[in-house]
């Protein structure tokens, strides 16, 4: 495949352009598939039910091991 000769690649824009920079985001947001509602219900639930779970589990392995601690010393 032969390179690109430096004529037609596109110069870098020089500085920072807001106009430019507000445009390409608008771009950028056009193509991002938005989950629908009952998607991040869903998922939002899942989560706090594993948070619930894992702060569970974590709080019943600290008993444990102050219940153990406690035997020890």
């Amino acid at each position: 495949m032969a390179k690109k000769s430096e004529a037609e690649l596109p110069e870098p824009p020089n500085g920072f352009s807001f106009g430019n920079f507000i445009q390409g985001t608008k771009e950028e947001l056009e193509k991002v598939v938005w989950p629908s509602r009952q998607q991040i219900v869903s998922e939002s639930a899942a989560v706090l039910l594993m948070v619930a779970l894992s702060a569970s589990l974590i709080y019943l392995v600290d008993g444990l091991f102050a219940w153990a601690a406690k035997q020890v010393f």
